[in-house]
């Protein structure tokens, strides 16, 4: 394959990396690994609270209490089996029918781990007439823990719909209230309405809860303990991964041999970070990081560099995937299939010690589906077509890098994924479908002007457009609207799957996470500022002070 001479190519003039190469090396001196002794007995002290709380049921609401702090302060993956116990015996004890305090934290807490409580608890705020109490309008904690709760509903619950109106109006009339200005209550409320908790990233979810916990009357010491040990216990490994997998991008000099694409590998290891935090997946988060930059460089070649005749070719070779097809291709080219095969290589040592090395066939396959879309993309830009809705779907959604994304992240997880985890999640689901929507709409909305500054396929708002002869703004508004249905789908689809275990749920859940913080408003993956920045000094970085 010769490289075609006097070729115009889509000029995409990405900014380049703000990190330099702080990440490249882990300073073994911020080891924590000294910490673990100390973490170990809180632990064990905060075990024995909650198992001594389990039968005794006028400690129910406190027990419950302790539950969610300890969820929200990112320490749940210390206590899997006791709070999975706990919750447990509250669905066992109670049903649908909490006879507790917190009605709206155990309802969130239940559905947030795939309880399907009914909302018909919430009847009991409204009057006779329909109204919300009138005690609930100055009950500034009430109003919150509805309003959490109401980011739980399923489609068809009238009833959290109106909570949701009900308590984001007044939330937001306190907070311009005078009387609360500067005050923690107005942060707090001022946060939830930005980003409620359902939608947050859970690291940074336990950074932002663990400030506002210690302020609290209600403090338990031994838990903020733990959790600020455990926070920086845990950035210590993650600061060691990230080292690992930059050095492995270095390697291939990606901004000199690749000008043309996204420097971002600290970036994708923040997305894969968000995807899965607890040390266990650490093998998982580490591929997923390289999945994600090679989806990057393949999503940049194939929109921002490429020509059909050469994209063809390549597809062509990736499709054959083999080391002999290195020589057919010109050196950038090259380089990206060799990240390809780099990748694959080291993973599939990996997997091969869990005796699991045939699932990455799974992943290829996703791969594959995907690479296939972008060359149809491609043909698309090169002929300036605008496709239908569907055929746009079909390519973006249903096949999409997403997809491609959620499959990779199940690799190395553990003894919990199997064939059939595969296979469910290459079939998409309902669930992945809806998490894919989402992603998908979510992109477009941010991304659809610049990207069509260049030569590049025909984005779904503007396959809207024509197929609808609607003006922009009302296809940006369709699309909000579609990413609020695919977060409520989301909630459903998690409280039907009950094959599926709960950490391959989570894994659909935290990618709609990232998606939330990176493509919230504007693309911050691509232009990085200082929002993102504070987020990734935050996680791998700056640890907690004591």
């Amino acid at each position: 394959m010769s490289v075609q001479v006097n070729v115009i190519r889509p000029n995409a003039n990405f900014p380049p990396s703000v990190w330099g190469d702080q990440f490249f090396k882990y300073d073994e001196r911020e080891d924590q690994s000294g910490l673990e002794k100390v973490v170990e007995d809180l632990k064990d002290k905060l075990r024995q609270e909650i198992l001594g709380k389990l039968n005794v049921p006028n400690q129910h609401t406190n027990l419950l209490r302790l539950i969610d702090s300890i969820q929200r302060l990112g320490i749940a993956y210390h206590f899997e089996e006791e709070v999975d116990r706990t919750l447990h015996h509250f669905y066992d004890a109670y049903g649908d029918n909490w006879t507790g305090g917190a009605t709206s934290v155990w309802f969130r807490v239940m559905r947030q781990r795939s309880f399907f409580v009914s909302s018909d608890v919430f009847k009991s705020y409204k009057d006779k007439n329909g109204a919300f109490m009138e005690n609930l309008e100055n009950d500034i904690a009430g109003l919150l823990e509805l309003y959490e709760a109401t980011y739980l509903r399923v489609p068809g619950e009238v009833i959290l719909d109106d909570a949701l109106a009900f308590t984001k109006a007044r939330l937001d009339e306190i907070s311009n209230d005078p009387l609360w200005t500067n005050s923690m209550v107005s942060t707090q409320i001022i946060e939830a309405l930005k980003q409620p908790m359902h939608k947050r990233l859970p690291r940074l979810e336990a950074l932002r809860y663990i400030a506002f916990y210690q302020q609290q009357d209600s403090c338990n010491e031994s838990l903020l303990k733990l959790a600020k040990m455990g926070f920086n216990l845990l950035q210590s490994l993650h600061k060691k991964e990230l080292s690992h997998v930059y050095k492995w991008w270095k390697s291939f000099d990606v901004p000199a041999n690749l000008p043309y694409a996204r420097n971002g590998m600290v970036e994708c290891y923040f997305w894969s970070l968000g995807v899965f935090f607890e040390p266990k997946y650490s093998h998982s988060r580490m591929f997923l990081a390289k999945v994600l930059s090679m989806a990057t460089i393949l999503d940049d070649t194939y929109d921002a560099y490429g020509t059909y005749e050469e994209l063809e070719i390549f597809t062509a070779a990736i499709h054959r995937w083999s080391v002999t097809c290195l020589d057919a291709l010109p050196e950038k080219y090259k380089l990206v299939y060799r990240m390809l095969l780099s990748l694959y290589e080291d993973m599939e040592k990996i997997l091969a010690k869990m005796g699991k090395a045939h699932h990455l066939n799974y992943v290829r396959e996703a791969m594959m589906e995907y690479i296939g879309c972008y060359l149809k993309e491609a043909k698309w830009a090169n002929e300036e077509y605008i496709p239908t809705l569907e055929e746009h779907k079909e390519v973006t959604t249903v096949s999409s890098g997403y997809k491609f994304t959620l499959i990779a992240s199940f690799a190395g997880m553990g003894d919990g994924i199997t064939d059939e985890t595969f296979k469910w999640a290459l079939t998409m689901p309902p669930l992945a479908k809806a998490c894919c929507v989402l992603c998908r709409v979510m992109d477009d909305i941010v991304t659809h002007k610049e990207e069509q500054e260049r030569k590049h396929v025909a984005s779904g708002i503007q396959c809207y457009m024509k197929e609808f002869d609607v003006a922009e703004q009302d296809v940006y508004n369709v699309f909000n609207t579609k990413v609020k249905d695919a977060w409520v789908e989301m909630n459903e689809e998690s409280l039907k799957c009950k094959d599926v275990k709960m950490p391959v749920i989570m894994r659909v859940i935290n990618l709609a996470h990232v998606m939330d913080v990176l493509y919230k408003n504007k693309d911050h993956f691509t232009h990085v500022g200082p929002e993102l920045i504070n987020h990734i000094n935050s996680l791998v970085v700056d640890p907690i002070k004591a």
